[in-house]
């Protein structure tokens, strides 16, 4: 096996996703799954949507693209608000997209027109995240500009939560964006197919029955990946916390003493790196560093401990295992959202979909 790698259960995948999609399609919620963490991976959408989501919803054209590219032929959310420069690509790329501003509507309805096409919208609502969205008073306005655009379509209002400044989904926020989505349908004489509220942290609120009847989409990422919900971060009941693992190489075992022994300065990132003394260790070297892997977002499996990091190593103080660990033995690590996202986007980690079968995680013989 070839080091580093990153196992990726799609059994698993499918299991949160079905999991996820059950228990928002009990209050009237379709849920559409996230992939941008995974950079659009064909192999992990098609899980989801085995498991029951109603589309798939990224941040990125690129990623789009290469789904279509591999034949997933679904509903394609755009996530990330259009920028003026794609709008054709988006048009092309994906069904609906997520809106905050006039002139890329604009833009987007022209770009429809000559591609021949209605692209869908849905207009963002900022509730307090202060990520994308308008803030909730030039909402209706802005509905009322987009109705005498051609080649667009308002099919729905949605907000962002708990993701730019971890801003909590609560009952009196969803409140008021039912209202707004009832409002809108008023003035503009429209009904509306999809009020999207929710994400990942907006599961314990959903479970508690505290979501109003008219919030009926949810973009689930992490959830459904990682088995947790995004406000504590805490497993979510009958879902796995384990369909990622990366493996890395003991490329040095050496005996080593645990903290400084000569004059230091900053490190290679402007760091100022403090190492307690323990004496010798047995240290070992690792082919994955901070160009593969956010470091501070990785859990061992084994009964190890990172001491450090550089772009290219990770330095492990393993001297449980004196005794058994050899050079080339692999080491596991559980990721958490930042160290999935910067594995999945690294050209350096190879990534390995499997079903049915369950990968070696301990120590393993060279």
């Amino acid at each position: 096996m070839v080091c580093p790698v990153l196992n990726i259960d799609l059994d698993r995948i499918e299991h949160n996703a079905r999991t996820l999609v059950e228990l928002c399609a009990a209050h009237g919620v379709g849920v559409s799954g996230v992939t941008k963490v995974v950079c659009g991976h064909p192999q992990v959408a098609e899980a989801m949507l085995q498991g029951g989501v109603i589309g798939i919803a990224d941040s990125r054209l690129e990623n789009i693209q290469r789904m279509r590219g591999a034949g997933l032929d679904v509903p394609y959310m755009l996530l990330r608000l259009p920028s003026l420069s794609r709008v054709d690509e988006a048009i092309t790329s994906a069904d609906v997209s997520l809106n905050s501003e006039l002139e890329t509507l604009q833009a987007l309805s022209a770009s429809a027109l000559r591609q021949g096409q209605v692209h869908d919208v849905i207009l963002m609502v900022d509730l307090g995240d202060l990520r994308e969205g308008l803030w909730p008073d030039q909402v209706i306005d802005l509905a009322r500009m987009l109705m005498p655009l051609k080649g667009v379509r308002l099919q729905g209002i949605g907000t962002n939560l708990a993701c730019f400044s971890g801003a909590v989904p609560t009952r009196s926020n969803m409140r008021y964006l039912a209202e707004l989505a009832a409002e809108i349908e008023r003035v503009c004489a429209i009904p509306l197919q999809w009020v999207s509220g929710l994400n990942s942290s907006g599961l314990n609120l959903l479970a508690e029955g505290g979501l109003p009847e008219r919030i009926n989409h949810a973009r689930i990422g992490e959830a459904i990946l990682l088995g947790r919900e995004t406000i504590h971060r805490k497993a979510w009941p009958d879902t796995y916390q384990d369909a990622f693992v990366l493996q890395a190489e003991v490329v040095e075992l050496k005996r080593k003493p645990s903290a400084f022994t000569c004059e230091h300065g900053e490190d290679a990132f402007g760091g100022h790196p403090h190492f307690e003394n323990h004496g010798d260790i047995l240290h070992a070297l690792v082919n994955i560093g901070r160009q593969d892997v956010a470091v501070e977002g990785i859990t061992p499996l084994e009964p190890v401990t990172v001491v450090g990091a550089s772009s290219d190593y990770l330095g492990l103080d393993v001297s449980a295992l004196a005794g058994t660990i050899r050079l080339g033995d692999v080491l596991s690590f559980h990721l958490n959202y930042a160290a999935l996202l910067a594995a999945m986007t690294s050209p350096y980690v190879e990534k390995r979909c499997f079903r049915g079968r369950l990968f070696e995680r301990r120590v393993m013989e060279s």
